[in-house]
């Protein structure tokens, strides 16, 4: 199992992606997110079913679309990712590329969460269409106000490739929450100090 120490990213505002007739998603060139968001992988332990050498976990965090991880085993080729508590999890972004992995690309993807291995629940399935660019992923629930799920972990599940293919190629992955209020009980947002001073009754 390998740890990720990145740096936490900005959300980058962008407008919501919207799914293709027929519910499978196809992509998008440019990486959108709410700017209500924030990347929750900083401290996340993060451990692949397979890989090749040299095309493992630290592929899918290098912020490069150039590499990939690829799996090198049985279907379905595994993504965990284990927070170090419980945290609130909204969207899961991946970055596929069918032009250039073909029959290694994902068509099906099925989407974990829970305490960890022993009870994890399937939260999410979709399917992709020849997808080339950043695939969305919402984890809100059907009822409007589950907005986020709440887990210690979080599994990415490649169910099926194009083509037919064994092994899988996704170039990146990564998973927003929603930002934190700096300030308890407050419904909007401050980030000066000034403020932040002037919110709060004394």
């Amino acid at each position: 199992m390998e740890s990720d120490g990145e740096e936490e990213e900005a959300a980058t505002p962008g407008p919501t992606t919207p799914a293709p007739a027929g519910g499978r998603l196809k992509g998008c060139p440019e990486l959108s997110v709410d700017c209500d968001t924030r990347e929750m992988t900083k401290t996340a332990a993060w451990s692949v079913s397979s890989c090749k050498p040299g095309n493992g976990v630290s592929s899918l965090r290098d912020n490069s679309l150039d590499t990939y991880w690829q799996s090198d085993g049985a279907q379905p080729h595994l993504v965990n990712i284990q927070f170090q508590k419980k945290v609130q999890l909204q969207l899961v972004v991946l970055y596929v590329d069918f032009k250039l992995d073909e029959s290694y690309t994902p068509s099906k993807i099925s989407i974990r969460a829970g305490d960890g291995f022993h009870n994890l629940k399937e939260i999410k399935t979709v399917d992709l269409l020849k997808p080339v660019g950043w695939v969305h992923v919402s984890l809100s629930g059907t009822d409007p106000r589950e907005t986020f799920i709440h887990t210690f972990m979080l599994q990415i599940a490649v169910l099926a490739n194009h083509l037919n293919g064994r092994d899988t190629h996704v170039r990146q992955i990564k998973i927003y929450g929603p930002r934190p209020n700096h300030v308890p009980h407050q419904p909007f947002h401050f980030t000066s100090r000034e403020c932040i001073m002037y919110s709060t009754v004394r």
